[in-house]
């Protein structure tokens, strides 16, 4: 039986910036963020299952979004242009259980959105939500080392490079090298 919670569910957080919304993903979000996560790109860097079935997305969407939400532990928003409703990407916040007050941020973004900053965008929106009203005290970065272009939006958005983890980050049962950086709520006012 499950325990019931302690304290009243968290309801999604929407943010919105110039030129994109961030919510939490919605059951008509399902086919793009499953078209999405079919690009080499996405399952070389993040850990979507491979191959990544429609009922990948559809767990993503039902039960992991929500939750993570409802429990405040894994923050998802999906990232969606705000002139056209396309899906962009997605960003999250997941807290880090070993670490009070720490979180650890992550995205991808759909291939045809790269490029144009809108990451970085909606990485800079997650980080100062995470940082100035999610309570959080320092939010970390890792990525998978080669991984350049997170590398170049974590720059972007301010993170402080810590180092590299060796042998760190789990994907599909091998462990890789990891790069690591912070954000402190210090860091958003340099």
């Amino acid at each position: 039986m499950e325990a019931l919670p302690t304290e009243p569910p968290r309801p999604p957080v929407t943010l919105t910036t110039e030129r994109l919304v961030l919510r939490a993903p919605l059951e008509e979000d399902v086919d793009a963020i499953f078209a999405a996560c079919q690009d080499a790109e996405i399952q070389h860097w993040t850990v979507v299952p491979v191959p990544y079935r429609r009922e990948d997305a559809e767990f993503f969407v039902r039960k992991l979004a929500v939750d993570g939400w409802r429990t405040g532990d894994n923050r998802i928003w999906g990232v969606y242009e705000r002139a056209t409703g396309a899906l962009v990407g997605a960003q999250g916040i997941v807290l880090r259980a070993d670490d009070r007050g720490a979180g650890e941020i992550g995205w991808w973004a759909v291939k045809e959105f790269r490029g144009r900053g809108y990451t970085t965008e909606a990485a800079r929106a997650v980080a100062e939500y995470g940082l100035r009203e999610g309570g959080l005290r320092r939010l970390q970065w890792l990525a998978y080392v080669g991984n350049e272009g997170s590398r170049a939006v974590a720059e972007k958005v301010g993170f402080r490079f810590e180092g590299t983890m060796r042998a760190y980050a789990e994907q599909r049962g091998v462990f890789h090298d990891s790069w690591v950086a912070s954000l402190l709520p210090a860091d958003l006012e340099d």
